[in-house]
């Protein structure tokens, strides 16, 4: 979360993509339409397949069962050498608390527009209703919608954009966010175990950990070829979980081997991506992954997305046990807090927010 918004930004007008989609249905905006090397791939194109995406049975890591422990630690170490997104099952959030953030979410969603506009996101910040990292009058806009919070530590709230309706919003995002923190925590942990590393050694750096939730809102689009959902991009948290909404279209892809795989959600499951944090404090071994969102044309599509990441006031390199003679320190240190301001005040653009952190080879000069 950005600690203060640019008030300079000129942004243009930005459409609200649902009143869009309600008024102006077979419509599509110049600044939603993307630039031909941009646009997804056609819909008559096979679509590569997703039953590669590796499955992590939360359960194994958690059991105390060491045969099980070590099995599904490989198979971690795995998912994030190779894939760098995973989706865990049986994660031990209750299913009612997945359908009652899911609830109160799209209940937001299909509020009046003047009831959502009471809680705008000011430019250069992501908190709250509208479109974030848009910095630019030109800029090609995402055919979503965005309603953000910062949930912990508690300074980083906005009071004042935190919805008493619908009912039992901010209940539930609490309740919700305190668990999926846990399993964020645990996540940690064992990604540090498949590395040969102390359970604790994220956790210790950390401080008191950052963590938000964006709840992300996609309309139908009458042409899905043309616009993008969310513009391609990996997470600058160290961790980010993601929980599609049911019986969804299928709007999620990640960049493997320089093609585009839908991830198709298996139910009650969660979705987990690496962040630039840890590609950092991995130095490379665990790479953050490039992703993104698309549309379709009858369905919609809510995703619920936290982000777990190191307080803004440590500073953050990698892990002196994987730097050696034969892999050198590919990053620098920074403060984590200057990275996060570098990245939400630079709009999406693949992994180019992660430059900032990387050491420059002297061989390309």
């Amino acid at each position: 979360m950005a600690p203060i918004p640019i008030s300079y930004v000129k942004v243009g007008h930005i459409d609200d993509v649902q009143e869009l989609r309600k008024t102006k249905p077979t419509i599509i905006p110049e600044r939603f339409v993307r630039d031909k090397t941009e646009r997804p791939t056609s819909l008559t194109a096979p679509i590569p397949s997703s039953s590669d995406i590796p499955t992590i049975n939360f359960s194994k890591l958690s059991s105390g069962n060491t045969d099980e422990l070590r099995i599904e630690i490989s198979q971690l170490a795995t998912a994030c050498k190779e894939w760098g997104f995973f989706q865990v099952v049986n994660h031990g959030i209750d299913l009612s608390l997945l359908e009652s953030i899911e609830k109160v979410a799209q209940g937001f969603f299909m509020l009046p527009l003047a009831e959502k506009q009471k809680y705008p996101m000011a430019p250069g910040t992501v908190q709250g209703y509208g479109q974030a990292f848009v910095l630019s009058e030109d800029q090609k806009l995402d055919w979503c919608n965005m309603f953000a919070l910062g949930v912990e530590p508690k300074l980083i709230r906005n009071p004042s954009l935190w919805p008493t309706n619908p009912e039992k919003f901010s209940e539930t995002v609490e309740v919700y966010s305190k668990e999926v923190r846990k399993l964020c925590q645990n996540l940690l942990k064992y990604i540090a175990m498949s590395l040969g590393l102390k359970g604790d050694i994220f956790e210790k750096m950390f401080g008191e950990a950052v963590q938000a939730i964006r709840m992300n809102y996609y309309p139908p689009c009458s042409r899905p070829d043309l616009v993008l959902g969310l513009s391609p991009h990996s997470d600058g948290s160290a961790l980010t979980v993601l929980q599609q909404g049911k019986d969804n279209s299928v709007g999620l892809q990640i960049l493997k081997d320089y093609r585009w795989v839908p991830v198709q959600p298996i139910p009650n499951a969660l979705v987990i991506n690496i962040g630039d944090t840890i590609e950092v404090l991995t130095n490379g071994i665990y790479k953050s992954v490039e992703h993104r969102a698309v549309t379709h044309t009858v369905k919609d599509r809510l995703s619920i997305v936290t982000f777990y990441a190191p307080s803004y006031e440590v500073e953050l390199g990698p892990v002196q046990e994987l730097v050696d003679e034969n892999t050198p320190c590919k990053y620098r240190r920074y403060n984590h807090g200057e990275y996060s301001k570098h990245y939400v005040t630079n709009k999406l653009q693949g992994k180019k927010t992660l430059e900032f952190a990387k050491i420059q080879s002297k061989s390309s000069n």
